[in-house]
């Protein structure tokens, strides 16, 4: 069960209801697009309607692995890609052909964007189980009670298979009565899922790091630098 809150906030859904949630996002959807109509460019819109093609078809790929425990890494970082990376790539790749970048920038850019939607994912991964609920803003545990089995927990039930039954049981019942979440907390901490999914998110942040290599040394390209680390050290 949804708690209605984004980081830390009520959510527009939880505030103003699901049809208004529905049509202000077709509101916004549609003014980026009469956005990028305005800069009379094909390639930024070619970039836009692939990204809504790419976000749906996640969307849709991930309604198909709700409640089922065998889901497997290389879905999860399909229905990640899909849903997160390729925002924020599409996002940094349309911003430096707006800023009159070189191919080869863009593409790095593109690429930062990629690298940095996934490390922000598993830094959210992490956050689900190891944050505390004031600061996160939802419920702890929260993804698996909607059905959704993150890295750390495909991690955890391939090191230890009995577990399976009891990821199980939480995604059915959408709750922790039957099972405590903070036995499964303390059995994410001891099969090291945790610590193996920070390390990846750290270099999927790296790797983002690395793509800037291509710009120049500026304020903004040490802005830009600051980014990854931030995203995988937050604490909401």
């Amino acid at each position: 069960m949804s708690t209605g809150a984004r980081r830390n906030r009520p959510s527009v859904n939880a505030k103003f209801g699901n049809q208004s949630a529905v049509l202000m996002g077709d509101w916004l959807y549609m003014s980026a697009f009469e956005t990028s109509l305005q800069e009379r460019s094909l390639r930024i819109l070619d970039i836009l309607t692939r990204l809504t093609r790419m976000m749906t078809e996640g969307e849709l790929i991930q309604l198909t692995t709700i409640r089922k425990i065998d889901i497997t890494e290389n879905q999860y970082f399909d229905i990640l890609q899909r849903k997160t990376a390729y925002l924020f790539s599409a996002c940094c790749e349309v911003g430096a052909i707006l800023a009159g970048a070189s191919d080869e920038q863009v593409s790095a850019l593109a690429e930062y964007g990629l690298n940095l939607g996934i490390a922000f994912q598993l830094a959210d991964d992490l956050l689900d189980f190891t944050s505390d609920e004031k600061i996160l803003g939802k419920a702890a545990g929260a993804d698996l009670i909607e059905g959704k089995l993150t890295l750390p927990l495909i991690l955890l039930r391939n090191s230890d298979p009995e577990i399976a039954d009891q990821l199980e049981i939480v995604m059915i019942d959408r709750s922790y009565d039957g099972v405590s979440r903070i036995r499964l907390a303390q059995a994410l901490d001891r099969s090291g899922s945790l610590k193996l999914v920070r390390h990846r998110a750290y270099e999927y942040a790296e790797a983002a790091r690395k793509n800037l290599e291509v710009l120049p040394q500026t304020e903004y390209r040490e802005a830009l630098g600051n980014l990854p680390a931030f995203v995988v050290e937050r604490d909401r």
